[in-house]
């Protein structure tokens, strides 16, 4: 999907990325990975690809800071982090199948369609590396992630009872089907240039608020 012209970029994950990642896990998800298991999912596992989502609009000059939101000036100030990181996803290369194992987007920065940029990055980098499909698990709970995979083509295939354990809750197996075929790609192709219009029509400005806690994947 072509960003040009857009606040947002996507590019590989770095090693130097993973303290940011980790601070968005913990957050974000109930199960957290540790940052050790980023690292070697980073080095070790050549199976894996994962990708971060930046905001070019947040900018490092002081001048233009100071027209950010006082919240957001002071975070500049104290984090360690990378506030420009607003999230990631990776996936898993098993065979001709792509399995999507983490999908996470900052709360405050929700309603925008940036958690459906980083899916179409991640199913255009699987479509890459030449995966015939891609699949995930989802609570049952997660609805508003369900309606969005559904949107690109995923269909539930089964339910692991009990997956999750904080909770119990079963995960649904969701996956597409060939996304090499000529129908998906043209749906595909569809659905990305409505998402790149809705991005470009959107005010280029950070959130001001946090909205509530949670997932885009899990």
């Amino acid at each position: 999907m072509h960003l040009n012209g857009l606040s947002y970029a996507v590019a590989p994950m770095r090693l130097e990325d993973v303290p940011t990642v980790y601070e968005i896990e913990q957050v974000v998800f109930t199960l957290p990975w540790s940052a050790n298991t980023f690292i070697r999912e980073l080095r070790d596992n050549p199976s894996s690809e994962y990708l971060v989502l930046h905001y070019n609009a947040m900018t490092s000059d002081p001048k233009e800071r100071s027209l950010l939101p006082r919240s957001m000036q002071r975070f500049f100030r104290t984090s360690q982090s990378d506030p420009h990181l607003l999230g990631y996803g990776g996936f898993w290369v098993i065979l001709e199948e792509a399995h999507i194992c983490t999908l996470a987007l900052r709360p405050e920065w929700r309603g925008r369609g940036l958690g459906e940029l980083l899916l179409v990055s991640l199913i255009e980098r699987a479509h890459d590396r030449q995966a015939d499909v891609v699949t995930l698990e989802v609570r049952v709970t997660n609805i508003r992630a369900q309606n969005l995979y559904r949107k690109y083509g995923f269909r539930e295939v089964g339910r692991r009872k009990g997956y999750y354990s904080d909770n119990g809750e079963d995960a649904l197996i969701m996956t597409t089907d060939s996304t090499v075929s000529a129908a998906y790609r043209e749906s595909f192709q569809q659905l990305a240039a409505r998402l790149g219009e809705r991005l470009r029509s959107q005010p280029n400005l950070p959130p001001t608020k946090n909205s509530a806690q949670g997932s885009i994947h899990g």
